[in-house]
């Protein structure tokens, strides 16, 4: 299956795209991209969650991954919005994070926001650098 990134990360409809294997090929493209850009080293990465179906074992999933790859993984340990995980980011010094979220779209729905070090959501350039580290 082709997924495309939108505005900072990736959406799907859950069950259909939007699966664990799925949600896994996205947070190592990710794990990659970091690895290729993230210059802090040690520096944590954030795995938050909002309250759509089954978003904590999404964000475990991920953490894992994070861990796998050599990352310190920090797990919120209740939902978050997104603007949380992005303070966690600056105050923890992370190399980035993620938000399991599909922000405003319906219920069936949930994605992957990727913000960066910045704690800002990642930029077009950065998607397309991930979206090509995808399987890669």
């Amino acid at each position: 299956m082709t997924i495309k990134f939108g505005t900072s990360g990736w959406r799907g409809i859950i069950a259909d795209d939007f699966t664990f294997a799925n949600a896994r090929r996205v947070t190592r493209a990710i794990c990659e991209y970091l690895r290729t850009t993230n210059s802090i080293e040690d520096a944590p990465v954030i795995s938050g969650y909002d309250t759509r179906f089954l978003g904590e074992r999404f964000a475990a999933q991920a953490a894992a991954e994070f861990a796998g790859y050599g990352f310190h993984a920090v797990l919120c340990d209740s939902p978050v919005p997104t603007p949380t995980v992005a303070h966690a980011i600056l105050a923890r010094k992370a190399a980035g994070g993620i938000t399991f979220t599909a922000s405003h779209n319906p219920s069936e729905y949930n994605g992957i926001k990727f913000s960066t070090a910045g704690g800002a959501p990642a930029m077009p350039e950065v998607t397309r650098r991930s979206e090509e580290l995808l399987d890669g």
